[in-house]
């Protein structure tokens, strides 16, 4: 699948960065065009795959703003996103798109500039284009408190209405206890690429062998045509030297008999159990999820179709849906066999409902404060009798 990617602010331009990176990396070639929006100068400057002409600065004649950020208001984000919309198209200008499949948006839905832009962009994306505009909403972790929470519930809600489908990634389930907040973020984002790219990357003509049974853009359209949110399972298992050593074409044709046989099978089969059964990009309900999409990468002489054959037909059963497709995406010096599969549509993910009790009990509390500031500054500076007059 060929996309334009857009990322929405400090956590989304970062996200967008590491996804350049591991294209060139691996040899993908997913992303034909990359915008990065964001209300903060520093952040824009931070980044260094993309090029300069597609970082857009919004905010710059709003006087809160003026290319420092909106200090984590959505609305405000919202409203600078509406204002500068213009100069967003003119870079979107630039996209090519004859060459894409879709959009995909990212953000960040703790903060302020993805939070509360990222939707309005999505909508406005869906009502000129005709290809579909997904997102990726990244969730905040627990610990970064009750305004982040707040922000992401209000922000999932008018996201998830304007993307044709919105793929969650729970920062709660990925941050690691001993991870400093910058290493932390940084192997998150590479985990949260790696899922992405292996799944939407498949069927592309970057190089990679062509097989019969790939998938292509028109299978990751129809999985996601079901709207709501999506969550992706991963798992791989890396290659022996000696195996990754009989890649070239003879070695490649010796190992499909094996991949082929009943280990080759039982290697796939088995690594499509292990991707469902661990941890999901958000934890979701297998069994409420209304459609799949596995995709297997790796050397084809790796590939066993009966293993993926019996992987999909168990992914049936999990997920009481007979709407599961299955496919590879051959990589032939891929140092690995990994499998993505793409979960459309949970309709019980515990952890939102986790997400908007944190964010109600927020809300509370700002509300509360608000009624109680003034007569508590009144009280700060007023003396006791309230006899001297103020200047």
């Amino acid at each position: 699948m060929k996309l334009a990617v857009v990322g929405f602010g400090n956590a989304g331009g970062k996200v967008l960065d590491e996804l350049l990176a591991f294209e060139d990396d691996t040899g993908r070639a997913m992303v034909s065009a990359a915008l990065a929006i964001n209300s903060a100068k520093v952040d824009l400057a931070r980044l260094e795959r993309v090029p300069d002409s597609y970082r857009v600065l919004v905010g710059q004649a709003d006087g809160r703003v003026k290319g420092h950020g909106v200090g984590s208001d959505p609305d405000l984000g919202a409203s600078i996103t509406e204002a500068d919309m213009h100069e967003i198209d003119r870079a979107l200008d630039q996209v090519p798109l004859y060459e894409i499949d879709a959009f995909l948006v990212i953000a960040g839905l703790g903060g302020g500039t993805g939070s509360g832009g990222a939707p309005k962009l999505t909508k406005h994306l869906r009502e000129i284009y005709e290809e579909p505009v997904y997102g990726l909403g990244i969730l905040p972790s627990e610990d970064e408190g009750g305004r982040a929470a707040l922000n992401a519930a209000r922000s999932l809600r008018s996201f998830t209405e304007a993307a044709s489908n919105l793929i969650l990634f729970d920062n709660a389930a990925w941050r690691g206890g001993s991870d400093s907040i910058e290493s932390g973020y940084d192997r998150t984002n590479r985990e949260m690429v790696t899922r992405l790219a292996t799944l939407l990357s498949a069927g592309e003509v970057d190089g990679s062998t062509l097989s019969e049974n790939a998938m292509d853009a028109s299978d990751i359209r129809r999985t996601l045509a079901t709207g709501g949110v999506s969550s992706i399972a991963y798992a791989e298992a890396r290659l022996e030297a000696e195996t990754r050593r009989q890649q070239g074409l003879l070695g490649s044709l010796r190992s499909n008999q094996a991949g082929n046989g009943a280990d080759g099978a039982t290697k796939v089969s088995g690594l499509i159990r292990q991707a469902v059964q661990s941890r999901l990009t958000c934890s979701a309900d297998v069994s409420s999820v209304e459609r799949s999409l596995i995709v297997l990468s790796g050397p084809p002489g790796e590939f066993s179709r009966k293993g993926l054959e019996s992987g999909r037909r168990w992914l049936e059963e999990e997920t009481g849906s007979v709407e599961v497709l299955a496919g590879d995406d051959p990589r032939r010096n891929a140092d690995r066999l990994s499998v993505a599969i793409l979960l459309s549509n949970p309709t019980r993910v515990p952890r939102l409902e986790q997400i908007q009790q944190q964010a109600v009990a927020a809300q509370d509390r700002i509300e509360e404060q608000s009624r109680d500031r003034d007569q508590a500054i009144r009280t700060l500076i007023t003396d006791d009798g309230d006899r001297l007059d103020p200047l």
